[in-house]
């Protein structure tokens, strides 16, 4: 069983930064594909950014690519997103997603492992 566990969400001003991270614990993170998605109020969740086992290879949401950026750190067992330009429509609680496998993984029925979330609010 591997468990998740988001932090570094809270309130920035449009244009500001944050940065996402999500703990991994239980497993060998190494072999895991990781993911980034989000669900802002009534809406449902959607795709935000994803990485690879490796990390040499990545893929973004066109409503995020050039401001965010997904990386991980294999020695700390923890994936980033660093978020910058943030935007009102950020807004939303980001998820953090793992399953093992070699494959790039774009779609939330792909994944295993969630984490609770944590909220990032964006105001204008």
């Amino acid at each position: 069983q591997v468990q998740l566990v988001e932090s570094g969400g809270g309130l920035v001003q449009a244009g500001g930064s944050l940065r996402l991270s999500c703990a991994a614990s239980g497993r060998t993170f190494s072999n895991y594909a990781m993911g980034w998605f989000r669900q802002a109020p009534g809406k449902e969740r959607e795709f935000v950014a994803a990485i690879n086992w490796s990390g040499d290879s990545t893929y973004y949401a066109d409503s995020v690519k050039g401001r965010f950026t997904i990386s991980r750190d294999g020695a700390k067992n923890t994936v980033y997103l660093q978020m910058n330009s943030l935007q009102p429509e950020d807004t939303a609680v980001y998820y953090c997603a793992a399953r093992p496998s070699i494959l790039l993984l774009i779609t939330a029925s792909q994944y295993h492992y969630w984490g609770l979330g944590t909220q990032v609010t964006v105001s204008s």
